[in-house]
């Protein structure tokens, strides 16, 4: 992974805009099966090298490959890579009265807004028309509704074939480029946390098992000379999924989540290791979020050279006085978000650039990367706009830079 020498190096984090020849596969919901059919697959390798020169274009120095093969349902894509689980339809279930293992998306704030939550425009994009491939508000539907999702086997990595074709496509686009390119892959808590365990022994010999599994992805995304970027929003919104839980029930659950995820990346090279977490991608009042400063700590216990946390959206970004309080791992990188996805309205590089110094000036100039909150391709209302803040974020580290050095 390379890292800052004269300059503040630019990556995001996850999620673009697909190209209509792709959408137009996948339209009308989250079916799996339109992401990983063979006309799909076919067209994959140009709307990759697509969309890595245009993040080459926009400035950006670390690349990915617009998660173009997660289209549909970004945890669902692991899901489908996996094996050892069964959806018990409601009704169906062996036992009846088992209910969803945990609440829904955000219950602290539904408790809050119900009436907001009850019109489905938290599920919604910032303003613009839901991709195809995302779900629409009429269309969601909760824990309970879909059916319980039960680990009835052992959970074993079949994704093989998958993983190796995401890794040829995005090599070949890179290929003769001055970029470096990462690959997201879910966390073992996003994979695994909400599901009934009804095979091992324990909680905690199942999450092993996920974290084992997911290892697997990951390893041959770091075997392939890539940076595998672990994306846990859970680590944050898991306090939201337990609206009855004090802070430190959620900081004993976290502490044993730092021991599945490092168990997941185990002996895996650490320099091609990046951490994601975030307050998650809908748009809704996010005024029952836990603090960063409950977690920070733990966070920089997971054995990841560096570090990618929201931190440019309104109700987070004062939070970066949290890192003047605790000290950044000695080699350790911070990625805060200097671009929000939960807003159309564009940065101005100006103020991009004040983000990324300010972190600069408390974790120094070569442990700062600029990226966005959370991938901008599914929440951002238009392709236009999430260029126009790609190109922001860029031109703010330039501007960041000259102060810098």
């Amino acid at each position: 992974m390379r890292r800052n020498t004269d300059h503040i190096l630019v990556s995001h984090a996850g999620n673009l805009p697909r190209p209509k020849y792709l959408d137009e596969l996948i339209a009308g919901g989250l079916s799996l099966e339109a992401s990983t059919g063979p006309e799909y697959r076919h067209r994959l390798p140009r709307a990759v090298k697509e969309i890595v020169d245009q993040q080459i274009t926009l400035g950006v120095d670390i690349v990915n490959d617009g998660d173009y093969s997660k289209a549909g349902s970004y945890g669902g894509y692991l899901m489908d890579r996996v094996k050892g689980y069964t959806i018990e339809p409601v009704g169906e279930s062996p036992d009846p009265a088992r209910p969803a293992k945990r609440a829904g998306t955000s219950e602290r704030d539904r408790r809050e807004f119900p009436g907001f939550y009850d019109s489905g425009l938290w599920f919604a994009g910032s303003g613009g028309p839901i991709r195809p491939g995302f779900a629409t508000p009429q269309g969601f539907r909760s824990p309970n509704q879909r059916g319980t999702r039960v680990c009835t086997s052992a959970v074993t990595y079949t994704g093989g074939k998958a993983i190796q074709a995401d890794i040829a496509n995005l090599k070949a686009a890179i290929q003769g480029k001055d970029v470096d390119g990462y690959i997201a892959a879910l966390g073992p808590l996003s994979l695994g946390a909400a599901v009934h365990n009804g095979h091992y022994g324990s909680e905690e010999e199942y999450m092993m098992a996920v974290a084992e599994a997911c290892r697997e992805e990951y390893k041959a995304i770091t075997d392939a000379d890539l940076i595998v970027q672990v994306d846990e929003p859970e680590f944050c919104t898991t306090w939201t999924f337990y609206p009855d839980w004090k802070v430190d029930e959620l900081r004993k659950y976290l502490s044993f989540s730092v021991e599945v995820i490092n168990h997941s990346i185990a002996e895996l090279p650490e320099d091609l290791i990046r951490f994601h977490t975030c307050w998650g991608s809908g748009h809704r009042p996010h005024t029952n979020d836990i603090e960063l400063k409950h977690i920070a700590d733990l966070i920089i216990k997971i054995n990841a050279l560096q570090y990618n946390i929201e931190a440019a959206n309104v109700r987070h970004e004062h939070e970066y006085h949290v890192w003047e309080g605790l000290k950044l791992p000695e080699g350790k990188m911070l990625m805060p978000g200097v671009i929000s996805h939960s807003t159309d309205l564009v940065e101005h590089p100006e103020l991009v650039a004040e983000r990324i110094v300010r972190y600069a000036s408390i974790v120094g100039r070569e442990n700062v990367q600029a990226s966005t909150d959370c991938g901008i391709g599914s929440r951002v209302g238009h392709e236009e706009v999430v260029w126009a803040k790609l190109r922001a974020m860029s031109e703010g580290a330039k501007l960041a830079s000259e102060r810098l050095w």
